[in-house]
């Protein structure tokens, strides 16, 4: 299919998508926008699937999902100029959630890969927030190695098109390409972590929260307190959305990499494991 029929593919199983979420009403959906965005960012697996869908479930907001249109434009607007990247940026989720009818709610946008481009969609939607939740590393790379998207010989790809296996990503560093490609699936995706997370923490620090997920999982209450304020949301309500939250995969990584892995992980992402106080 060319490109250009495939993005307008993409962006109209996006809308259709959300346009079936429970709470539509023909007279929200013809409100103008709101462009106080809320983006959810960080490493896949690391509970921003969750999260998103939690905020995106309080009274006068819409969880977009991961946009597919988006996702499949990120790694190209990743060389672009912030400046015209954010152009496209606002350009697509303007398009999708005009083809959605979301209407006024405020919409919650949950790919991690914009992690990569917060700069650009900051640009592209000054009263946007974006919320980057960590989680453990070494956590991380467990349910990575579980889900297979970055093991040697995997076929296929996502619904945005982007290949799974061991082939380097738009955002590995460029001097490392083969060693990406050569090192094992542990190792791959303790620098998948690494890449996105580093990426999530430079958005604009002035309208970026950071929360973790294990403090989220063990205490939603108080994790709702710090976003609400941030969001302009009630507390409760965030609370109450919240408290599905499970710690039951917390510390996973002790009982199931083996020390030659876990030695990998650690030589990899260990640095910033230590930064973000998960070594002791």
């Amino acid at each position: 299919m060319p490109s250009t029929l495939r993005s307008v593919a993409l962006q109209l199983r996006a809308a259709q998508r959300i346009a079936r979420l429970r709470g539509f009403s023909v007279r929200r959906a013809l409100e103008p926008l709101d462009d106080r965005l809320v983006f959810v960012i960080g490493s896949p697996r690391s509970g921003t699937t969750f999260l998103a869908g939690a905020i995106g479930s309080l009274p006068g907001f819409v969880d977009l999902g991961e946009v597919a249109p988006l996702k499949a434009a990120i790694p190209g607007l990743y060389a672009e100029p912030d400046e015209e990247a954010a152009r496209r940026i606002r350009r697509i989720l303007t398009a999708t959630r005009r083809l959605a009818l979301v209407g006024g709610r405020r919409s919650v946008e949950q790919t991690p890969e914009t992690a990569f481009v917060s700069r650009a969609a900051a640009l592209a939607f000054p009263d946007a927030r974006f919320v980057h939740i960590i989680r453990d590393g070494r956590d991380v790379v467990c349910s990575l190695l579980e889900r297979g998207w970055l093991r040697a010989g995997r076929a296929g790809g996502d619904d945005a098109g982007l290949p799974y296996g061991a082939e380097p990503r738009f955002w590995v560093e460029p001097g490392r390409r083969r060693e990406f490609s050569a090192a094992s699936d542990p190792r791959r995706a303790a620098w998948a972590w690494r890449r996105y997370v580093s990426a999530a923490r430079g958005a604009p620090s002035e309208r970026l929260c950071e929360l973790r997920y294990e403090s989220l999982a063990a205490d939603p209450e108080t994790t709702a307190g710090q976003l609400a304020g941030f969001l302009d949301v009630p507390a409760t309500a965030l609370a109450q959305a919240l408290q599905t939250a499970r710690d039951t995969s917390v510390g996973r990584w002790a009982r199931e990499l083996p020390p030659a892995e876990l030695a990998e992980v650690e030589e990899e992402c260990g640095e910033l494991l230590g930064a973000l106080g998960y070594l002791r």
